[in-house]
C-alpha cells in the first residue's frame, strides 16, 4: 500500500478545475473500462485480444496504429497517433497504459473480477482502479480529440507485462525513437487520485540458485549445505536493508523514505535428513531514484562471489552461486522544469511535490528522454487485492482532466469562425 506524502497538496475532486463548455464524458468512459476490463489480461495470458479491439476501434476512426511484440507475438504494445491539425505526427504528448493486470487467484471476491460492476459510488472489477479506467477515459475521449484542431498530436501507448517487470514498454519505446515520433512529454495514468507524481523508486527483482552436494545427514561433511550459504546470503540482504533504512540516503517525500530490501521466497531441500543440494531464493530491493541500484547489487554479488564461494568451494569444488535478474524497472525522478509538469500540474491545480513507492513505466520513458508525469484515476490503495475498484468521480475527474488537456491543445478560433 502506498500513500501520496506531501501536505502541502489539498487537491480533491471536489476542487478539480472542470471545463465551462464540456461536460465529463463519464458514462461512455465507463462502458470502455467494464469493455477492457472484459478482457482477462492477466498478465501471464495474451493481452492480443484486448489490443486487436482496441486496434479496429481506432482504425474506424480513421487513426493508424503501430503494435509492437516481444519474442511472443501473443502479447502485444499498441501505438497510435492522432496527428496535428496541419499534419504533424511527430513531437506532442503521449497519454500512457499498461493493458495488464495482476491475478486473482486465492482472493474472494463479491462480485465477478472480470465482469466489472457498478456498485453505489464505484466500479469494482480487476484493472478498473489499475489501470484500465484511464485508458477507458482515453478511449471514450479518442473520437473528441481526433476532431479537435490539435496544436501538436496526442499519441496513445498502451503496453504490455508492466506488472511483471516492465517487460513490454522497452520494444515500444524503441519503435518511438526508431521511427523518430520524439514526444514532447507523456502522462502515465497510474491510480495517484488525479494527482500529478513527479518520482518513484525503482524495482528490482532477482533469482539466487545456490549449489551445494548432496549426502546423508549423518554423514554432513561429505555434503555441501546449500540451504545454509543460500541463509547466509539472505542475511546479507538483510543487513543492507538495515543500513538503508538507518543511514539512508532518505528523501522525505516518500512514505518509506529510504531504499528497501527484503527476501521474499525460498525453496531448498527434499527431506530432513538429507544435506540439501541445492536452495533458490527471490529477493528484491525498491531503490530511490537518486541512488544507483546497480551498487546495491554490485554488493551483493561481491559478497556472493569473494567471500561465500570461496568457502563453499573450499568444502566441495562443485559449489556455485547463480544471481539473475528476473525484473528491473528504473525509478522515475521528474525534471520538475519540463513543460509536462507544469502542464498537468496547472490542469490538475496541484504544485505539491508527491511521490510514491511503486513503480511504474514512468522511469522507462524519461530515460528515453521523453519528460513524462504520473497523473491518473484511482487510488492505489484499492488495487491488486479482491473487489479492486475505482471511484466513479475519480473516472469523472480523469474525464475532464483530459477534456481540459485537449482544450490546451486546441488552436484558437478565429472571431466569427465555425468550429
Amino acid at each position: 500500500m502506498t500513500t501520496i506524502n506531501d501536505p502541502t497538496d489539498k487537491t480533491t475532486d471536489s476542487s478539480f478545475p472542470r471545463s465551462a463548455s464540456q461536460p465529463a464524458a463519464t458514462s461512455l468512459s465507463i462502458e470502455w473500462t467494464k469493455r477492457l476490463v472484459s478482457f482477462d489480461t492477466t498478465s501471464r495470458l495474451p493481452n492480443l485480444a484486448l489490443i486487436e479491439t482496441v486496434r479496429d476501434y481506432l482504425k474506424a476512426l480513421g487513426i493508424q496504429t503501430t503494435l509492437t511484440s516481444g519474442p511472443d507475438r501473443r502479447w502485444a504494445n499498441l501505438f497510435a497517433t492522432l496527428p496535428a491539425h496541419d499534419g504533424t505526427t511527430t513531437g506532442g504528448i503521449v497519454l500512457s497504459g499498461h493493458t495488464d493486470v495482476v491475478p486473482v487467484d486465492g482472493q474472494a471476491w463479491d462480485t465477478e473480477p472480470f465482469s466489472a460492476e457498478v456498485k453505489g459510488a464505484n466500479l469494482f472489477g480487476r484493472g478498473t482502479c489499475d489501470m484500465k479506467a484511464f485508458i477507458g477515459s482515453v478511449l471514450a475521449l479518442t473520437p473528441q480529440i481526433h476532431t479537435s484542431r490539435l496544436t501538436k498530436p496526442v499519441h496513445i501507448a498502451l503496453s504490455f507485462d508492466e506488472e511483471v517487470g516492465c517487460l513490454g514498454a522497452p520494444f515500444m519505446i524503441a519503435d518511438i525513437q526508431k521511427r523518430g515520433v520524439k514526444p514532447e512529454g507523456c502522462i502515465v495514468g497510474e491510480p495517484t487520485g488525479m494527482r500529478p507524481i513527479i518520482g518513484h523508486k525503482g524495482i528490482n527483482v532477482y533469482r539466487c540458485c545456490v549449489r551445494g552436494h548432496a549426502a546423508h545427514s549423518s554423514l554432513t561433511p561429505k555434503g555441501l549445505n546449500a540451504i545454509e550459504y543460500a541463509a547466509r546470503l539472505i542475511c546479507r540482504v538483510r543487513e543492507i536493508a538495515d543500513r538503508l533504512r538507518s543511514d539512508g540516503p532518505f528523501d522525505a517525500y516518500f512514505d518509506v523514505p529510504f531504499s528497501s530490501a527484503q527476501t521474499s521466497k525460498i525453496i531448498g531441500g527434499n527431506s530432513v535428513n538429507t544435506v540439501p543440494a541445492s536452495c533458490e531464493f527471490e529477493f528484491e530491493f525498491r531503490n530511490l531514484p537518486t541512488e544507483s541500484p546497480d551498487e546495491i547489487i554490485g554488493e551483493i554479488k561481491r559478497y556472493a562471489q569473494e567471500i561465500l564461494l570461496p568457502q563453499m568451494q573450499s568444502e566441495n569444488p562443485v559449489a556455485a552461486i547463480d544471481i539473475s535478474a528476473l525484473a528491473v524497472a528504473p525509478g522515475f525522478d521528474a525534471n520538475e522544469e519540463a513543460a509536462i509538469v507544469h502542464l498537468v500540474r496547472t490542469l490538475t491545480a496541484s504544485s505539491g511535490k508527491n511521490k510514491v513507492a511503486y513503480g511504474t513505466e514512468a522511469g522507462l520513458f524519461e530515460r528515453a528522454g521523453i519528460p513524462t508525469i504520473i497523473c491518473g484515476p484511482g487510488d492505489i490503495a484499492n488495487a491488486h487485492k479482491a473487489n479492486e475498484f475505482v471511484a466513479l468521480s475519480q473516472i469523472d475527474a480523469c474525464d475532464v482532466f483530459l477534456q481540459a488537456l485537449i482544450e490546451r491543445l486546441t488552436v484558437d478560433e478565429k472571431p466569427g469562425e465555425a468550429k
